[in-house]
Protein backbone atom coordinates (compact mmCIF):
# COMPACT_ATOMS: atom_id res chain seq x y z
CA UNK A 1 0.00 0.00 0.00
CA UNK A 2 3.03 2.52 1.04
CA UNK A 3 4.57 1.68 -2.79
CA UNK A 4 1.20 2.24 -4.42
CA UNK A 5 0.90 6.00 -2.30
CA UNK A 6 3.15 7.96 -4.99
CA UNK A 7 2.34 5.74 -8.35
CA UNK A 8 -1.90 7.56 -7.05
CA UNK A 9 -0.68 11.04 -6.42
CA UNK A 10 1.67 11.25 -10.07
CA UNK A 11 -1.51 10.03 -11.90
CA UNK A 12 -3.68 12.84 -10.14
CA UNK A 13 -0.90 15.12 -10.55
CA UNK A 14 -1.02 14.09 -14.22
CA UNK A 15 -4.80 14.48 -14.47
CA UNK A 16 -4.47 17.78 -13.33
CA UNK A 17 -1.98 19.16 -15.62
CA UNK A 18 -3.98 17.45 -18.71
CA UNK A 19 -6.98 19.45 -17.33
CA UNK A 20 -5.75 22.53 -16.80
CA UNK A 21 -3.52 22.63 -20.42
CA UNK A 22 -7.27 21.54 -21.89
CA UNK A 23 -8.66 24.25 -20.22
CA UNK A 24 -5.29 27.38 -21.33
CA UNK A 25 -5.88 25.33 -25.21
CA UNK A 26 -9.78 26.71 -25.60
CA UNK A 27 -9.21 29.49 -28.41
CA UNK A 28 -12.11 31.22 -29.22
CA UNK A 29 -13.00 30.93 -32.77
CA UNK A 30 -11.84 26.33 -32.50
CA UNK A 31 -8.73 27.32 -32.61
CA UNK A 32 -6.49 26.61 -29.80
CA UNK A 33 -5.17 29.99 -27.77
CA UNK A 34 -1.55 28.79 -27.81
CA UNK A 35 -1.20 29.16 -31.61
CA UNK A 36 -0.21 32.20 -31.77
CA UNK A 37 -3.39 33.99 -33.53
CA UNK A 38 -5.28 36.95 -33.10
CA UNK A 39 -8.10 35.91 -30.91
CA UNK A 40 -11.32 37.91 -32.04
CA UNK A 41 -15.24 38.03 -31.29
CA UNK A 42 -17.25 40.00 -33.55
CA UNK A 43 -21.09 39.94 -32.31
CA UNK A 44 -22.85 39.58 -35.87
CA UNK A 45 -22.49 38.08 -38.15
CA UNK A 46 -21.78 40.76 -41.13
CA UNK A 47 -19.02 42.09 -39.07
CA UNK A 48 -17.52 38.76 -38.62
CA UNK A 49 -17.62 38.02 -42.05
CA UNK A 50 -15.71 41.24 -42.55
CA UNK A 51 -13.16 40.70 -40.20
CA UNK A 52 -12.69 36.92 -41.84
CA UNK A 53 -11.77 38.31 -44.91
CA UNK A 54 -9.21 41.25 -43.48
CA UNK A 55 -7.52 37.96 -41.00
CA UNK A 56 -7.80 35.45 -42.64
CA UNK A 57 -5.07 32.52 -41.62
CA UNK A 58 -3.82 35.36 -38.35
CA UNK A 59 -6.61 34.96 -36.60
CA UNK A 60 -9.03 32.75 -34.37
CA UNK A 61 -12.66 34.10 -34.91
CA UNK A 62 -15.23 33.80 -32.66
CA UNK A 63 -18.87 35.12 -34.66
CA UNK A 64 -21.38 35.41 -31.43
CA UNK A 65 -24.70 35.57 -33.70
CA UNK A 66 -24.25 33.39 -36.79
CA UNK A 67 -25.81 33.39 -40.43
CA UNK A 68 -29.48 32.94 -40.02
CA UNK A 69 -29.78 34.39 -36.49
CA UNK A 70 -32.08 37.60 -35.85
CA UNK A 71 -29.49 39.56 -34.04
CA UNK A 72 -32.12 41.54 -32.85
CA UNK A 73 -33.23 38.45 -30.40
CA UNK A 74 -30.25 37.53 -29.51
CA UNK A 75 -29.23 36.42 -26.04
CA UNK A 76 -25.91 35.77 -24.58
CA UNK A 77 -24.81 32.17 -23.49
CA UNK A 78 -22.27 31.04 -21.20
CA UNK A 79 -19.63 30.12 -24.21
CA UNK A 80 -20.10 33.43 -25.63
CA UNK A 81 -18.87 35.23 -22.28
CA UNK A 82 -16.02 32.85 -21.81
CA UNK A 83 -14.66 33.88 -25.97
CA UNK A 84 -15.41 37.42 -24.85
CA UNK A 85 -13.32 37.14 -21.92
CA UNK A 86 -9.76 35.71 -23.94
CA UNK A 87 -10.45 37.98 -26.95
CA UNK A 88 -7.66 40.28 -27.78
CA UNK A 89 -9.83 42.00 -30.30
CA UNK A 90 -13.84 42.73 -30.06
CA UNK A 91 -15.34 43.93 -33.30
CA UNK A 92 -18.97 45.39 -32.78
CA UNK A 93 -21.79 47.24 -35.04
CA UNK A 94 -22.74 49.72 -31.91
CA UNK A 95 -25.83 50.71 -32.82
CA UNK A 96 -28.07 49.04 -30.62
CA UNK A 97 -28.14 45.89 -33.21
CA UNK A 98 -25.83 43.96 -30.39
CA UNK A 99 -26.69 46.28 -27.27
CA UNK A 100 -26.51 42.52 -25.53
CA UNK A 101 -22.68 42.85 -25.45
CA UNK A 102 -22.52 46.31 -22.73
CA UNK A 103 -22.93 43.89 -19.90
CA UNK A 104 -20.61 40.99 -20.48
CA UNK A 105 -17.48 43.74 -21.63
CA UNK A 106 -18.10 45.41 -18.36
CA UNK A 107 -14.49 47.05 -17.71
CA UNK A 108 -12.84 44.83 -19.24
CA UNK A 109 -9.01 45.59 -20.82
CA UNK A 110 -10.04 44.52 -24.18
CA UNK A 111 -9.44 46.25 -28.41
CA UNK A 112 -13.24 47.01 -28.50
CA UNK A 113 -13.78 48.35 -31.54
CA UNK A 114 -16.97 49.82 -32.86
CA UNK A 115 -17.31 49.46 -36.95
CA UNK A 116 -19.64 51.90 -37.79
CA UNK A 117 -17.60 55.17 -35.60
CA UNK A 118 -17.36 57.94 -38.44
CA UNK A 119 -20.15 56.47 -40.94
CA UNK A 120 -22.81 58.81 -42.29
CA UNK A 121 -25.85 57.40 -40.36
CA UNK A 122 -29.49 57.60 -41.71
CA UNK A 123 -32.48 57.90 -39.84
CA UNK A 124 -35.28 55.02 -39.57
CA UNK A 125 -39.02 55.07 -39.42
CA UNK A 126 -38.99 55.51 -35.79
CA UNK A 127 -36.52 58.17 -35.54
CA UNK A 128 -33.62 56.04 -34.33
CA UNK A 129 -29.90 55.65 -36.10
CA UNK A 130 -30.12 52.74 -38.58
CA UNK A 131 -27.69 50.01 -37.56
CA UNK A 132 -27.94 48.33 -41.19
CA UNK A 133 -25.28 50.03 -42.79
CA UNK A 134 -23.65 47.15 -44.68
CA UNK A 135 -26.29 47.38 -47.13
CA UNK A 136 -23.98 50.20 -48.65
CA UNK A 137 -20.79 48.58 -50.19
CA UNK A 138 -19.12 52.04 -49.35
CA UNK A 139 -20.08 51.58 -45.90
CA UNK A 140 -18.63 47.95 -45.68
CA UNK A 141 -14.87 49.61 -46.54
CA UNK A 142 -15.43 52.07 -44.10
CA UNK A 143 -15.51 49.15 -41.50
CA UNK A 144 -12.82 47.13 -43.11
CA UNK A 145 -10.65 50.17 -42.66
CA UNK A 146 -11.42 49.54 -39.13
CA UNK A 147 -10.53 46.71 -38.56
CA UNK A 148 -7.62 46.35 -40.65
CA UNK A 149 -6.75 49.31 -38.32
CA UNK A 150 -7.38 47.26 -34.58
CA UNK A 151 -5.88 43.85 -35.96
CA UNK A 152 -2.27 45.82 -37.12
CA UNK A 153 -2.66 47.70 -33.37
CA UNK A 154 -3.31 44.34 -31.79
CA UNK A 155 -0.67 42.25 -33.86
CA UNK A 156 1.57 44.49 -35.52
CA UNK A 157 4.01 42.13 -36.92
CA UNK A 158 1.07 40.86 -39.60
CA UNK A 159 0.03 43.77 -40.02
CA UNK A 160 1.22 44.23 -43.90
CA UNK A 161 -1.01 41.13 -44.31
CA UNK A 162 -4.23 42.67 -42.61
CA UNK A 163 -3.58 45.88 -44.79
CA UNK A 164 -3.10 43.69 -47.97
CA UNK A 165 -6.70 41.46 -47.11
CA UNK A 166 -7.94 44.69 -46.34
CA UNK A 167 -7.49 45.95 -50.03
CA UNK A 168 -8.16 42.99 -51.86
CA UNK A 169 -12.12 43.16 -49.90
CA UNK A 170 -12.82 46.48 -50.86
CA UNK A 171 -11.77 45.90 -54.15
CA UNK A 172 -14.29 43.08 -54.38
CA UNK A 173 -16.59 45.30 -53.34
CA UNK A 174 -16.28 48.07 -55.59
CA UNK A 175 -16.84 45.37 -58.52
CA UNK A 176 -20.10 43.64 -56.05
CA UNK A 177 -21.44 47.67 -56.50
CA UNK A 178 -21.04 47.87 -60.09
CA UNK A 179 -22.70 44.55 -60.87
CA UNK A 180 -25.76 45.98 -58.46
CA UNK A 181 -26.13 48.99 -60.65
CA UNK A 182 -26.13 47.17 -63.71
CA UNK A 183 -28.67 44.49 -61.91
CA UNK A 184 -30.83 47.60 -60.67
CA UNK A 185 -30.80 49.31 -64.20
CA UNK A 186 -32.63 46.56 -65.51
CA UNK A 187 -35.88 47.43 -63.49
CA UNK A 188 -38.50 49.90 -65.28
CA UNK A 189 -37.88 53.58 -63.79
CA UNK A 190 -41.51 53.14 -61.84
CA UNK A 191 -41.55 49.94 -60.60
CA UNK A 192 -38.22 50.88 -58.23
CA UNK A 193 -40.30 50.40 -55.25
CA UNK A 194 -39.88 48.41 -52.17
CA UNK A 195 -42.05 47.40 -49.41
CA UNK A 196 -39.97 45.11 -46.85
CA UNK A 197 -40.86 43.28 -43.81
CA UNK A 198 -38.88 45.32 -41.43
CA UNK A 199 -36.97 48.86 -42.24
CA UNK A 200 -33.37 47.23 -42.98
CA UNK A 201 -32.51 48.16 -46.58
CA UNK A 202 -32.57 51.90 -46.25
CA UNK A 203 -28.85 52.11 -46.86
CA UNK A 204 -29.43 49.95 -50.30
CA UNK A 205 -32.29 51.77 -51.24
CA UNK A 206 -30.81 55.24 -50.72
CA UNK A 207 -27.41 54.37 -52.48
CA UNK A 208 -29.02 52.51 -55.78
CA UNK A 209 -31.87 54.67 -56.58
CA UNK A 210 -34.79 52.44 -55.22
CA UNK A 211 -37.55 54.24 -53.34
CA UNK A 212 -39.25 52.65 -50.00
CA UNK A 213 -42.88 52.91 -49.92
CA UNK A 214 -43.12 51.01 -46.13
CA UNK A 215 -42.57 48.33 -44.05
CA UNK A 216 -44.73 45.65 -42.68
CA UNK A 217 -43.46 45.93 -39.29
CA UNK A 218 -42.66 50.04 -39.27
CA UNK A 219 -39.32 49.51 -37.47
CA UNK A 220 -35.81 48.90 -36.87
CA UNK A 221 -35.95 46.22 -34.89
CA UNK A 222 -37.90 42.53 -35.94
CA UNK A 223 -38.88 42.65 -31.74
CA UNK A 224 -41.91 45.32 -33.04
CA UNK A 225 -45.23 44.55 -34.38
CA UNK A 226 -47.42 46.36 -36.68
CA UNK A 227 -51.05 47.24 -35.22
CA UNK A 228 -54.18 46.26 -37.56
CA UNK A 229 -54.03 50.02 -38.52
CA UNK A 230 -51.02 49.97 -39.62
CA UNK A 231 -51.14 47.15 -42.19
CA UNK A 232 -54.66 48.49 -43.27
CA UNK A 233 -52.56 51.80 -44.22
CA UNK A 234 -49.63 49.53 -46.06
CA UNK A 235 -52.23 47.66 -47.62
CA UNK A 236 -53.80 50.92 -49.05
CA UNK A 237 -49.93 52.49 -49.84
CA UNK A 238 -49.42 49.15 -52.14
CA UNK A 239 -52.21 49.49 -53.85
CA UNK A 240 -52.12 53.40 -54.84
CA UNK A 241 -48.45 53.00 -55.64
CA UNK A 242 -48.52 49.85 -57.66
CA UNK A 243 -45.99 48.54 -56.05
CA UNK A 244 -44.56 44.73 -57.84
CA UNK A 245 -43.51 43.09 -54.65
CA UNK A 246 -42.85 42.93 -50.93
CA UNK A 247 -39.66 41.40 -49.36
CA UNK A 248 -39.01 39.74 -46.36
CA UNK A 249 -35.63 38.53 -44.53
CA UNK A 250 -34.87 34.82 -44.79
CA UNK A 251 -34.05 35.40 -40.32
CA UNK A 252 -37.58 36.94 -39.80
CA UNK A 253 -40.92 35.13 -40.33
CA UNK A 254 -42.57 36.15 -43.17
CA UNK A 255 -46.19 35.20 -41.95
CA UNK A 256 -47.84 38.95 -41.88
CA UNK A 257 -45.76 39.81 -44.82
CA UNK A 258 -47.73 36.68 -47.01
CA UNK A 259 -50.95 37.59 -45.64
CA UNK A 260 -50.57 41.77 -47.22
CA UNK A 261 -49.03 40.26 -50.62
CA UNK A 262 -52.22 37.70 -51.09
CA UNK A 263 -54.69 40.45 -49.95
CA UNK A 264 -53.07 42.93 -52.52
CA UNK A 265 -52.47 39.98 -55.34
CA UNK A 266 -48.37 41.00 -55.28
CA UNK A 267 -45.81 39.06 -55.17
CA UNK A 268 -43.83 37.87 -51.93
CA UNK A 269 -39.78 37.34 -51.54
CA UNK A 270 -39.45 35.84 -48.67
CA UNK A 271 -35.63 35.18 -49.17
CA UNK A 272 -33.22 38.01 -49.07
CA UNK A 273 -30.89 38.54 -46.44
CA UNK A 274 -31.17 41.87 -44.16
CA UNK A 275 -29.82 40.86 -40.45
CA UNK A 276 -28.01 38.08 -41.53
CA UNK A 277 -25.86 36.37 -44.48
CA UNK A 278 -26.43 32.63 -45.99
CA UNK A 279 -25.35 28.92 -45.45
CA UNK A 280 -21.91 27.72 -47.62
CA UNK A 281 -23.08 27.28 -51.30
CA UNK A 282 -25.59 29.99 -51.35
CA UNK A 283 -23.77 32.63 -53.03
CA UNK A 284 -24.48 35.01 -49.59
CA UNK A 285 -22.17 33.95 -47.08
CA UNK A 286 -19.87 36.73 -47.19
CA UNK A 287 -21.21 40.61 -47.26
CA UNK A 288 -20.44 41.66 -51.06
CA UNK A 289 -22.02 37.98 -52.22
CA UNK A 290 -25.19 38.64 -49.90
CA UNK A 291 -25.54 42.21 -51.71
CA UNK A 292 -25.37 40.89 -55.08
CA UNK A 293 -27.74 38.12 -54.48
CA UNK A 294 -30.32 40.25 -52.90
CA UNK A 295 -29.81 42.69 -55.72
CA UNK A 296 -30.53 39.50 -58.80
CA UNK A 297 -33.85 38.50 -56.21
CA UNK A 298 -34.90 42.72 -56.25
CA UNK A 299 -34.38 43.11 -59.78
CA UNK A 300 -36.20 39.66 -60.92
CA UNK A 301 -39.32 40.70 -58.63
CA UNK A 302 -39.48 44.45 -60.13
CA UNK A 303 -39.34 44.15 -63.54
Amino acid sequence: MIRSLPSFASLLLAASMLSLLAACGEGTGGGPASSGKLQVVATIAITGALAESVGGEFIDLRVLVRSGVDPHEYELKSDDRKAITRASVILRNGLAIDAFLDKAIGEQKTITTTVTDGLTLRKGEGGGDDPHVWHDPENDKAMIEAIVAAFAAADPPNAPAYRSNGDAAKARFDAADRQIRALIATIPAANRKMVTNHDAFGYFIERYGLTFVGAVIPSLTTQSEPSSKDIAALIDLIEKEGVKAIFSESSVDPKVAREIARDTNVRIVDDLYGDSLGDPGSGAETVEGMLLVNAGKIAEALK
